[in-house]
């Protein structure tokens, strides 16, 4: 034992070895071992692990203490460690094996709803949310120091059986950065964590209720809008008394000219296989999209916008004021039929990924 009843240092080496024998031992009993593993010098390496790792850092409360375990997450001391909803369990090699137990708060049914909110529609798929694959607005949104996805300091409750007396020991540190790690490679962890249901973000009635929602007041649509969603003209009534007149029912209920009432007829099937140009309005967009059966997300990626873009234009009324590039991409695209729609999205996504690649 030396000074202040601390044990005496021990190799990495040696702690290794050991912690190697305790976890077979472990392992023997039935418990699964989950060890952390970290290639190099970077402990986490995509989206969800560096957020989370850099959500902590942000914090005063950590900033000081979690340098410190860093070395201890690198080297391998992270012997196990396991998540499940709203807990982390794991087990760390120092001088001896310390067993470390960290609480985390379930996130608020109202956080989670807002969260929701602002990113429906603008996630593609589970895989690009998984992957982090999605604009720098959703991103602000999830990773939000205050309203996003990661718990603040207040929400996370830690213990290490440790003899440190601070109340974030290197152990712990070194198992906070773990879950950086862990996250790389099951990012769906962090929402069994937080006790909500990813799938809940890519909700494709969720995000058509949160484009067609109004602040209490229920919008009314002009005639000529009804004319460009259902593509009919939409007459007016007539007054008490007078009767509909028919187009053409004169030349031919009056001559007996054959040549007459075929070029009338002609006329009249003409007319309706006629379509009417796509006009574009807020109501159009949205019936556009939802005739694809498609999200925000996929719908920009067909027009050659963002989805924030999509967003605002089906969360207005009236005729869009849109550039005449865009404008020549929507009446292109009303062209298409469902399947064609899908077909140009995988397309050009295809595309997109071979040129990031």
């Amino acid at each position: 034992m030396s000074y202040h009843g601390w044990a005496p240092y021990v190799p990495v080496a040696k702690r290794r070895a050991r912690a190697a024998r305790e976890m077979k031992k472990l392992l023997n009993q039935g418990k699964k071992i989950e060890p952390i593993e970290i290639q190099g010098r970077k402990i986490a390496r995509t989206f969800w692990g560096e957020a989370w790792c850099n959500h902590l850092e942000k914090f005063s409360d950590y900033q000081n203490r979690l340098p410190r375990g860093r070395t201890y997450a690198r080297n391998g001391s992270v012997c196990h460690l396991s998540i499940t909803k709203g807990r982390i369990e794991a087990i760390v090699s120092g001088s001896e094996l310390y067993k470390i137990d960290i609480d985390i708060t379930p996130l608020s049914t109202n956080k989670w709803k807002k969260v929701r909110q602002q990113c429906a529609g603008q996630i593609g798929s589970m895989l690009e949310l998984l992957q982090g694959r999605f604009s720098d607005h959703v991103m602000k949104i999830v990773t939000d120091r205050e309203k996003g996805l990661f718990p603040k300091p207040g929400e996370i409750k830690l213990a290490c059986n440790c003899p440190d007396w601070a109340g974030m020991c290197k152990h712990i540190a070194a198992v906070l950065y773990g879950v950086g790690a862990r996250l790389d490679h099951q990012p769906e962890l962090l929402f069994l964590l937080r006790n909500v249901d990813q799938e809940e973000l890519i909700s494709a009635q969720l995000d058509m209720q949160t484009a067609t929602a109004g602040k209490g007041k229920r919008k009314r649509l002009a005639e000529a809008d009804l004319s460009s969603v259902f593509g009919v003209e939409i007459e007016k009534p007539l007054k008490p008394g007078r009767k509909k007149r028919v187009p053409g029912r004169k030349a031919i209920t009056k001559t007996s000219n054959k040549r007459v009432r075929n070029r009338a007829v002609k006329k009249k099937v003409s007319g309706r296989r006629k379509k009417k140009p796509f006009a574009p309005t807020a109501a159009a967009v949205a019936r556009l999209r939802k005739q694809f059966k498609m999200n925000v997300s996929q719908f920009a990626t067909l027009v050659g916008v963002t989805p924030p873009t999509v967003s605002n234009w089906e969360n207005g009324s009236g005729k869009l004021n849109l550039r005449q590039r865009t404008l020549n991409a929507l009446i292109k695209v009303a062209e298409l039929t469902p399947e064609q729609a899908i077909r140009e999205v995988k397309r050009i996504r295809q595309e997109k990924g071979a040129v990031q690649k």
